[in-house]
């Protein structure tokens, strides 16, 4: 899960999820920290599928479905681009900062409900980057991996290029925290956070959309902020 934003706050996934975080919400307050074996355990009973839930300075909640970060090498990460291209890449961190770079603050909307609002991102369109690439005419989705080796995510071609669709390096004008998907996450501005997926190494051009991680648990997968209410096989109550 993930973020993006406008004024309407999303509506909350199903009472198991909320009541699962609210009661991680209090006992980090009382404890001063998080323990992220701890929190995994705890989600994992109330949500499956999630495996961690850990709060982060600025109003971030950090969700990971592994239990923990994947680490990487900065030397040897590389973002790749496959599938119907007419010329595949394989890109290290310096291809990325070499590419134009633009600025983006959107809010971080989680479908959950929270928000954290005027984050500021830089990084490379993700249209540029598929530029860069040269789509076959019959690619019209995307399937995006992370080197957490779990998660996954999807766009339409339509999607992908929009304006407001970045490969992102920086976040508060830093290098983005490993915690926050380092070094290379995606996102998704105007969708709900689990479409920004973290520690981003692959995009692979296809013929058709394949439903991401949550998608396949049952959240939408046009996660449009504002319109969608997460899952759609659980009421809200």
């Amino acid at each position: 899960m993930q973020e993006q934003g406008t004024e309407q706050k999303g509506t909350p996934v199903g009472r198991r999820v909320v009541l699962g975080i609210m009661g991680l919400g209090a006992a980090g307050v009382l404890a001063g920290r998080w323990l992220s074996e701890g929190v995994s355990d705890v989600v994992a009973s109330t949500a499956p599928g999630l495996a961690g839930v850990i709060p982060a300075a600025g109003g971030f909640r950090v969700y990971t479905v592994t239990g923990g970060y994947p680490g990487f090498d900065p030397a040897t990460y590389r973002l790749n681009v496959t599938g119907l291209v007419q010329r595949d890449l394989s890109l290290t961190l310096d291809d990325l900062a070499a590419l134009p770079q633009t600025q983006m603050t959107k809010d971080f909307q989680c479908v959950t409900g929270w928000r954290v609002q005027d984050v500021p991102w830089s990084g490379v369109l993700l249209r540029d980057l598929l530029a860069a690439a040269s789509p076959e005419p019959d690619a019209i989705a995307l399937r995006l991996t992370s080197f957490d080796g779990s998660y996954t995510e999807s766009l339409t071609m339509e999607q992908a290029v929009r304006d407001d669709m970045l490969v992102a390096t920086t976040m508060y004008g830093e290098p983005i925290e490993l915690k926050h998907g380092a070094p290379v996450r995606l996102i998704a501005a105007p969708m709900y956070g689990y479409k920004s997926i973290k520690w981003l190494d692959g995009i692979e051009l296809g013929r058709k959309v394949e439903p991401g991680y949550w998608e396949n648990l049952g959240y939408d997968v046009d996660a449009w902020v504002g319109q969608s209410n997460g899952r759609s096989d659980e009421p809200v109550v």
